[in-house]
């Protein structure tokens, strides 16, 4: 009796499997009609106008003032501000 219902049970679910007719293979091309290419293009150049409407970003670098090479340090009064001052001798034996 198990054999049976596991039999009918993988008939069942097999079924639908095998009655597809046609399984898209990796890189198999399926041949597209003229309003599917018009569709794709419509959408490219959609894409394109919608890129075009972004303006340019300067690069940023948010990290750039910890950096020691100089790259992103900040120019003019701003770097001679942030210079780290040095330490003037606290204990009684330097002096």
């Amino acid at each position: 009796m198990r054999k049976l219902a596991s039999i009918l049970l993988l008939t069942l679910i097999a079924g639908p499997a095998l009655a597809q007719d046609h399984v898209q293979r990796y890189r198999e091309e399926i041949e597209k009609s003229p309003a599917d290419t018009a569709n794709e293009q419509r959408a490219q150049r959609a894409y394109q106008r919608a890129l075009s409407g972004v303006p340019d970003q300067k690069q940023t670098d948010p990290w750039g003032i910890t950096r020691s090479d100089g790259q992103g340090a900040p120019k003019g009064n701003a770097a001679k501000a942030s210079a780290p001052k040095p330490a003037k001798p606290t204990s009684a034996a330097v002096k």
